[in-house]
C-alpha cells in the first residue's frame, strides 16, 4: 500500500489508522470518522487526486527542497517552495519544514530571499538566467549574499512567514522539537525588515518591485508601460532555455525577455543595491502577502513567548497604506503604482496608457494628499535620513491602468475595510474576472482587457495560487459559497489538467507544465478543508501519524535531524541573535 494513503487528519488527540483500500467502507459513505478524527479514506473520490497530488511531489523532491518541474524550473523557487511546504504539511510536516529551512538557509545578509537557489547537479544550460549570470557570490558580496551556494539576486512575494505557521500549525510537537520556529523567525524578521526598509522606494510604506520576476506574474501587462522604458538587451546575448520545454505561443516574448535581461544585469551590475534601477512598482498582491505574513510573524512571536502587539500593529498600518495608495474606489479595486511614472497632479504621463492613468491618479489624489498618522511618520523617519527622505516621499508616482488578479488578493487580508472587501467580491464575480460565471477560475488578467491572452502566461491565463489565496480570502470574509465553489472548481481543474501550471480560464484547458509542484500541494491543501477550517482550535495539538511518518521513510527523510544536516550552508550569525521569542521587525 502506498504510504500517503494512511494520512489521517486529526482533530482529537487520539490517532485513528486510515483504512486500508482492502476494507469496505459503509455504504454511501465518502469519510470514515472515529472518536471526532478526519480519516483518509482511499475509496472516496477524492482519494485518487490525493494520492496523484502526492505521487507528484514525490516525483520533483531533490531531497532537500522540491523543484516546481523537472524540465521547465529545475531548481528551488522562492513562493513555489512557500506554497508548496503548505501542501506539504499535510503529507509530513518534516519535509515542510525541510523545504522552508533549506531556502531560508539561502538568504543574504541584507536579509532577501532570493527567488532561485540553484542545484550545482544541474547543468548550466538548462535554465537561463543560471548562476554565472547572477553571479551572486561575487557580485552580490557587498548585500551579503551567500559564499557556499549561488542563488539569484532578486526576490518573490513574501509568502514565507505564513507558510511557515501553517507548518508549524500541522504538528506543533515535531516543530517544537526542532526548535522550528525559533530558528525561522530571525530570518523571517530579517525578511520583512529588508523589504520594509529598502524596498520602500516610492516613501509611503509599502514595498516596490525592481523587476517583474520579483512579483510572481512575470509577463502581466501591469509591467507594460513601465518596462516600455527599459532598452532591451540584444537578443543574441542570451538563449532561452525556458522555450525547450514550453510552447512560444504560452511564454513572454523576446521582446519582454530582452527588457528583463536589461534589469537584471543593470541590477547585479549595480551590486544589488537598492533604488537605482529604471523598474519600481508597488503591487497589492505582493504587499498583501507581505502583511499577512506580518500578522503570520506575530503569531509566531506569541509562540515563542512575546507578546505579537507591535507586528499586527505594523501589518494594520500597511493595511492602511495599502488602500490609501492602490486602492481606486471607482473602479472596484487595487492598481499596481508606477513609483517612477508621472504623476496626474504634475500633468505627468507615463507609458502608453499616460491619459486614463493621470484621471485614475486624481481620483485618488485627496487620500495621497491625507497626512500620513504620526506613529507611520515616525517609523519611516527612524529608517530614512534627511534629503533621501524628502526624495521618497515626493515620488507619488502613478497608477497602472491594468485590472490583474493581483488586485483582488488584498482580499486575504483581516483588517480589509469591510465595504472593500464586499466590493472586491463582486467585482471578482463580474465582467472583467468572471468568477463563478463565464470564467472556471479567476484569470490572472481582465477578461475584457485589450491585452488579454487566455494562453500566455500571466496575461490571462488562471493559476492555481492565485486561485487558492482567492478562495482563502473569500471565506475568510465570510463569502462561504463562493470560496467552497471555487474550491470544488479547483479541485476539479487539477485533476482535469494533470496538475498544470496554469490553465484557460474558459475551458480549464492545460497549459505550461504538467505535474506542476504548487498545484499538486496546494490541491492536497484544498481537499484537507475540514483540518483548515478548524486549525485554530487544532494549534496547540500533536498530528504527526503514521502514515506521514511512513511517507517520511519511505521517501527518504529522516524522522529528525537538526538544521544543520539540512541548509546547504551556515546560517548567518546575525539571523540567531538576540531574537528568540522577540517582536521587532
Amino acid at each position: 500500500m502506498d504510504s500517503t494513503t494512511q494520512l489521517t487528519i486529526r482533530r482529537t488527540g487520539t490517532t485513528t489508522p486510515a483504512r486500508t483500500s482492502g476494507s469496505p467502507a459503509p455504504p454511501g459513505s465518502h469519510e470514515i470518522t472515529h472518536s471526532g478524527a478526519h480519516v483518509y479514506d482511499p475509496d472516496r473520490p477524492a482519494a485518487s487526486l490525493h494520492l496523484r497530488a502526492a505521487r507528484v511531489l514525490e516525483g520533483n523532491w531533490t531531497g532537500t527542497s522540491t523543484v516546481p518541474s523537472h524540465g521547465l524550473y529545475p531548481h528551488q523557487w522562492s513562493w513555489d517552495s512557500a506554497f508548496i511546504a503548505i501542501g506539504l504539511r499535510h503529507l509530513s510536516p518534516l519535509r515542510a519544514q525541510t523545504e522552508l529551512e533549506t531556502l531560508l538557509g539561502a538568504q543574504w545578509g541584507d536579509g532577501r530571499i532570493p527567488h532561485i537557489v540553484f542545484n550545482p547537479s544541474v547543468p548550466l544550460d538548462a535554465y537561463f538566467p543560471s548562476p554565472d549570470f547572477w553571479r551572486s557570490s561575487t557580485a552580490g558580496r557587498a548585500a551579503g549574499a551567500p559564499r557556499t551556494v549561488q542563488t539569484s539576486g532578486i526576490v518573490q512575494p513574501p509568502v514565507h512567514a505564513l507558510a511557515a505557521w501553517l507548518v508549524h500549525q500541522a504538528d506543533p510537537g515535531l516543530s517544537r522539537s526542532r526548535s522550528f520556529l525559533s530558528r525561522m523567525y530571525p530570518r523571517l524578521a530579517a525578511w520583512h525588515r529588508y523589504l520594509l526598509h529598502r524596498r520602500d522606494l516610492g516613501g509611503g510604506g509599502l514595498a516596490s518591485v525592481v523587476h517583474p520576476w520579483e512579483q510572481g506574474m512575470d509577463n502581466s501587462p501591469c509591467w507594460d508601460a513601465p518596462l516600455s522604458r527599459v532598452t532591451p538587451a540584444a537578443a543574441r546575448s542570451f538563449r532561452r532555455a525556458d522555450l525547450d520545454h514550453g510552447s512560444a505561443e504560452d511564454r513572454p516574448t523576446d521582446l519582454d525577455y530582452g527588457r528583463y535581461v536589461r534589469l537584471a544585469t543593470d541590477y547585479r551590475d549595480g551590486g544589488y543595491a537598492d533604488g537605482a534601477g529604471e523598474f519600481a512598482v508597488e503591487d497589492p498582491a505582493f504587499n498583501a502577502l507581505l502583511i499577512a505574513s506580518e500578522h503570520a510573524l506575530a503569531a509566531i512571536a506569541q509562540e515563542l513567548g512575546a507578546a505579537g502587539t507591535a507586528r499586527h500593529a505594523r501589518a494594520e498600518r500597511l493595511t492602511a497604506a495599502l488602500v490609501e495608495r492602490l486602492w481606486d474606489p471607482a473602479e472596484g479595486m487595487f492598481f499596481c503604482r508606477d513609483v517612477y511614472g508621472g504623476d496626474a497632479r504634475d500633468g505627468g504621463e507615463s507609458g502608453a496608457h499616460g491619459s486614463e492613468r493621470g484621471s485614475r491618479s486624481g481620483a485618488l489624489a485627496p487620500e495621497r494628499r491625507s497626512a500620513e498618522s504620526s506613529a507611520h511618520s515616525t517609523e519611516r523617519r527612524s529608517r530614512q535620513s534627511g534629503a533621501h527622505a524628502s526624495e521618497q516621499r515626493s515620488r507619488a508616482g502613478a497608477l497602472i491602468p491594468e485590472r490583474s488578479v493581483a488586485g483582488l488578493l488584498p482580499l486575504i487580508l483581516p483588517a480589509l475595510p469591510r465595504d472593500i472587501a464586499a466590493t472586491l467580491v463582486r467585482t471578482a464575480g463580474g465582467p472583467h474576472f468572471g468568477l463563478g460565471g463565464v470564467a472556471r477560475l479567476a484569470p490572472s488578467y481582465d477578461l475584457t482587457g485589450h491585452a488579454f491572452d487566455p494562453h500566455r502566461y500571466w496575461r490571462g491565463p488562471a493559476w492555481f495560487n492565485t486561485n487558492w489565496l482567492l478562495e482563502r480570502g473569500l471565506r475568510l470574509h465570510g463569502e462561504h459559497g463562493r470560496a467552497e465553489e471555487l474550491r470544488a472548481a479547483l479541485l476539479e481543474t487539477a485533476d482535469t489538467s494533470g496538475f498544470a501550471e496554469y490553465v484557460d480560464p474558459y475551458t480549464g484547458e492545460a497549459c505550461g507544465a504538467l505535474g506542476f509542484s504548487w498545484t499538486a500541494a496546494l490541491t492536497l491543501d484544498l481537499l484537507h478543508e475540514p483540518a483548515r477550517a478548524d486549525q485554530a482550535d487544532r494549534s496547540t495539538q500533536v498530528v504527526s501519524h503514521p502514515g506521514r511518518r511512513a511517507f517520511d521513510k519511505a521517501q527518504g527523510t529522516p524522522p529528525h535531524t537538526s538544521h544543520a544536516s539540512h541548509a546547504p550552508h551556515t546560517p548567518h550569525s546575525s539571523f540567531e541573535t538576540g531574537a528568540k521569542g522577540g517582536d521587532r521587525g
